[in-house]
């Protein structure tokens, strides 16, 4: 799975429109997200820090559930976007989800675990959980 890292407004009008899940590294503004979501119709998730969650009006948070877009919690860990504009979910990570799968554990448990291991966010391997793996 590839996230696009966006780090600045200016970016938001260039992305191409069929990206699906984007991480915003700036506090997005009303206006930021509603142009995010029009510049890529594709959009099935946005991936923000906890910290800029917080700050997402309760209207945003209306709008992008109605639009079907899912706003995860996290940060992509030791990413450098002056090397690569996209952060990947490599295939170990999925295989890890797949053994954790087949040893039974809930999917909670899976997304504590793999949080732990992976420093990738619960909310983003709840969304492989529900999105990515059958």
């Amino acid at each position: 799975m590839k996230i696009r890292v966006v780090s600045s407004k200016d970016e938001v009008s260039s992305l191409d429109p069929g990206e699906t899940i984007i991480h915003l590294t700036f506090r997005p503004s009303n206006k930021d997200i509603f142009n995010l979501v029009k510049s890529c119709p594709n959009l099935k998730a946005i991936h923000i820090p906890t910290s800029y969650k917080k700050t997402i009006s309760e209207a945003t948070v209306m709008f992008l559930s109605m639009q079907g877009i899912e706003l995860l919690e996290g940060d992509v860990w030791g990413h450098r976007k002056d090397i690569n504009e996209y952060s990947e979910v490599g295939p170990r990570i999925y295989d890890r989800i797949n053994t954790l799968r087949e040893e039974g554990l809930a999917d909670d448990a899976i997304a504590e675990q793999v949080n732990r291991e992976s420093r990738i966010s619960k909310d983003l391997v709840m969304y492989i959980l529900k999105h990515e793996i059958n």
